[in-house]
């Protein structure tokens, strides 16, 4: 298992395209990933439960992933959490 925390720098935080972007990154991986914030952990291949975390610009939030390439899973969504658009 890897484990990541990662501060969001996407200026609109995670709203509606952010999030449908994120997942379709998560979902290019085997791995099982989650995204836990604030006691709530969701499934990040799961829109609906990203959606729910109401995740803003500069919160902090921490990445799980499980699974054959869960340390490139972890990477790339880094990557996409903290690349300024």
């Amino acid at each position: 298992m890897t484990e990541k925390k990662v501060m969001v720098k996407i200026a609109s935080g995670l709203e509606a395209r952010p999030v449908a972007l994120f997942v379709q990154v998560a979902s290019q991986f085997q791995s099982s990933i989650y995204v836990s914030m604030q006691n709530k952990k969701v499934n990040a291949k799961s829109i609906m439960g990203m959606m729910s975390l109401g995740i803003l610009e500069g919160e902090s939030i921490l990445l799980t992933a499980e699974g054959p390439d869960e340390e490139e899973s972890i990477e790339k969504l880094e990557t996409y959490l903290t690349t300024v658009e």
